[in-house]
């Protein structure tokens, strides 16, 4: 797998000029108003239209189709590529000076012209709100922002970042119209105004409605006349049967192990196939610190020797996802198998136990693990109550586990009221530090109460100066050691990506890759 290492830059650390070049084309869209209206079904909610709010998988889907990037991921890579911009490039020897000139003639779906304002605006914008379900903790390196005319906009970071490029690439960096966006407030009409490939028509609790767009001027070619976004809201069954009985065309996301493997058999008579596609989502548990039981050390490495990740991948995920022993999934350029190595595969109630040992503890351990199946997927609390199953096997366990809805979840968290919860994590951009920086340094988004001063303040800028991403790979190294040591979260497994799709229906291939870019625009029937 290709991975940004291989992001065609000269490592601005040897003061070299790195520069993105417009790709071929015309930049004109190839307009599919005659082409087929998809439909396509998820479980997940899209909890945002406003990208200054939205951090969740159904959030970027909406916006990596209505907004345009200054740089977007092409099909199948993780080397970001010019979009709304005709060139990016650092300008200095250290990774802190990024500039990018826009292509000409770019307008919103309403019609307004995109300018370098409307870009310095909606960074700016996000920063400024800071919204606590929002990606601004990807732009903490970001300092000022400057644009000497219409089509030139100059970021300088506060520090060398040489993930940039792909952070500006991800939905993060989706470009909204000044004129239609306040600086301080959240957009909350279910209204969005973007020059991507697709306007977004009307927004309701049960479905979006998606035209392309004519205004659009970008790289991509759009292959048919609309999207139709359908939304179950956790129902797996209503989402399984919408696709088998052809009320959707394509199910995406949410459909459990069970589903696929069922679905798979019976796909011939059903009138559907199965895509597969890599992916880097991955799913830890993880430990509030702050907690009298989950924040001792000695329970959380006890958790770590009992976990069973091969017999709970079997079990409830029926291989279609990968046992994952390190906080940097496989594929990642960085990649180890630290817990691997602290640890081990298989359980043992030895090391557990001298790991309550050492912390003064004999009797059973009460604990409660936290779940939310709706965002995290179908099977989660399945996968909560095996390793509940497989702590309380040990004897040295009494293990629970309890469900809440997500929004109850998340303010739970945030309020220090749960020692042990599940975290899914769909990565903004395929790199290492996207599995680092958001969770161990400022201002991450564990809500777990941990801090290490060596990740946070010495490994995370170091390997964030590093322009050739396989020189970081040694201080990454060292995050992945000091986490397995400490445990404050604690690596589940790895998935893979599958859609179920009728099967005169073509394209998802393109949708399914580690940059998590789910693209409207490649949705065909023959």
């Amino acid at each position: 797998m290709n991975m940004r290492n291989q992001w065609p830059v000269l490592p601005v650390v040897a003061g070299l000029l790195a520069t993105l070049l417009t790709g071929c084309g015309s930049g004109a869209a190839d307009w599919g108003s005659d082409g087929p209206h998809m439909v396509v079904g998820m479980s997940d909610d899209v909890l945002a239209t406003d990208p200054a709010s939205g951090y969740d998988p159904g959030s970027w889907l909406l916006f990596d189709n209505v907004f345009q990037s200054l740089l977007r991921f092409p099909d199948g890579g993780t080397v970001p590529e010019p979009e709304a911009a005709r060139r990016c490039a650092f300008t200095d020897t250290r990774a802190r000076v990024y500039q990018c000139v826009l292509r000409d003639g770019l307008k919103f779906g309403n019609g307004d012209r995109l300018t370098a304002e409307d870009v310095k605006f909606s960074f700016e914008r996000v920063l400024r709100i800071d919204d606590a379900a929002g990606p601004a903790v990807l732009f903490q390196s970001l300092d000022t922002i400057e644009t000497p005319d219409d089509r030139t906009v100059v970021f300088r970071l506060k520090a060398p970042d040489a993930t940039f490029p792909s952070k500006i690439a991800s939905g993060a960096g989706s470009i909204v119209d000044h004129r239609q966006y306040s600086t301080h407030a959240l957009r909350t009409d279910g209204r969005a105004v973007g020059s991507g490939p697709y306007e977004l028509v009307s927004f309701g609790k049960d479905e979006a409605v998606f035209s392309v767009n004519p205004n659009y001027r970008g790289t991509v070619k759009v292959k048919n006349s609309g999207v139709t976004l359908k939304l179950f809201h956790g129902d797996r069954d209503a989402l399984r049967k919408a696709v088998t009985d052809g009320g959707v065309d394509i199910a995406y996301r949410g459909l459990s192990t069970r589903d696929i493997t069922d679905i798979d058999r019976q796909g011939d008579r059903k009138g559907v196939d199965i895509v597969e596609g890599s992916s880097a989502e991955v799913q830890h548990l993880v430990f509030n610190m702050a907690d009298p039981v989950a924040g001792r050390l000695g329970v959380r490495r006890a958790v770590a020797h009992l976990i069973d990740r091969e017999a709970l991948v079997k079990e409830v995920y029926q291989d279609t996802a990968i046992p994952l022993y390190s906080i940097i999934p496989a594929g990642i350029s960085g990649h180890d198998t630290a817990f691997f190595d602290a640890y081990g595969a298989a359980p043992s109630k030895a090391e557990a136990a001298a790991a309550l040992r050492a912390e003064g503890i004999t009797d059973k351990v009460r604990l409660t693990l936290w779940s939310t199946p709706t965002r995290y997927g179908p099977a989660t609390d399945e996968e909560l109550r095996v390793i509940a199953a497989q702590l309380n096997a040990s004897g040295l366990f009494t293990a629970d586990v309890r469900s809440v809805p997500f929004d109850r979840y998340e303010k739970d968290i945030s309020a220090g009221r749960y020692g042990v919860y599940v975290k899914g994590w769909v990565p903004d951009y395929p790199d290492p530090d996207n599995f680092t920086a958001p969770f161990f340094g400022k201002g991450n988004v564990l809500d777990n109460n941990y801090a290490n001063r060596t990740i946070t303040d010495t490994l995370i800028p170091s390997t964030a100066a590093r322009g050739e991403r396989t020189a970081a790979t040694d201080e990454f190294g060292r995050i992945q050691d000091i986490v397995a040591r400490e445990v404050p979260v604690l690596p589940v497994w790895q998935g893979k990506q599958y859609a179920v799709v009728r099967d005169d229906v073509h394209g998802v291939e393109y949708c399914l890759d580690p940059s998590t870019v789910f693209r409207f625009w490649e949705l065909g029937k023959s």
